[in-house]
C-alpha cells in the first residue's frame, strides 16, 4: 500500500510542476489586454486560466493529502533502533553427547616412582 501511494504521490508531484509550468504568470495579462490574440485559444478568452487553475489547486489539493497520508503510514512503522531491542527467538541448544572413552593425552613430565616410605 505504501509503494502505491509513494509512486501516486510522484505522478502528482510530477502533474503538478507541469501544471504550473504550463500556466502564464499574471505580467502576461497585461500583454493580452493589448490585442495577443488570446481569444483564439482552446478554451477561449477566459477558458484555459479557469481550467488550468482549477486543475492546479485540484491537483495540489491531492498532493498535500498524498503527502500528510505518507507522513502518517511511516510513522506507524516500528524501526528498532538497537541490536539489544531485537525479539530474541534464540532455539534450546542441542544437547552434548557426553563421550565416555576419552583419549589420554601423554604428557611431557617424565613418571616419577612412588615412594614406599
Amino acid at each position: 500500500m505504501l509503494k502505491v501511494l509513494t509512486v501516486f504521490h510522484v505522478l502528482l508531484t510530477i502533474s503538478l510542476i507541469g501544471l504550473v509550468l504550463i500556466q502564464r504568470g499574471k505580467g502576461a495579462d497585461v500583454g493580452a489586454a493589448f490585442g495577443s490574440g488570446a481569444s483564439n485559444t482552446m478554451f477561449g478568452s477566459q477558458g484555459s486560466a479557469s481550467f488550468l487553475t482549477r486543475t492546479t489547486a485540484a491537483v495540489a489539493t491531492l498532493f498535500f493529502v498524498t503527502s500528510l497520508t505518507l507522513a502518517y503510514m511511516s510513522g506507524q512503522r516500528v524501526e528498532r533502533k538497537s541490536v539489544t531491542e531485537m525479539e530474541q527467538s534464540i532455539a534450546p541448544a542441542p544437547a552434548e553427547e557426553t563421550q565416555t572413552d576419552v583419549p589420554t593425552v601423554p604428557s611431557d613430565k617424565p613418571d616419577l616412582p612412588a615412594s614406599g616410605n
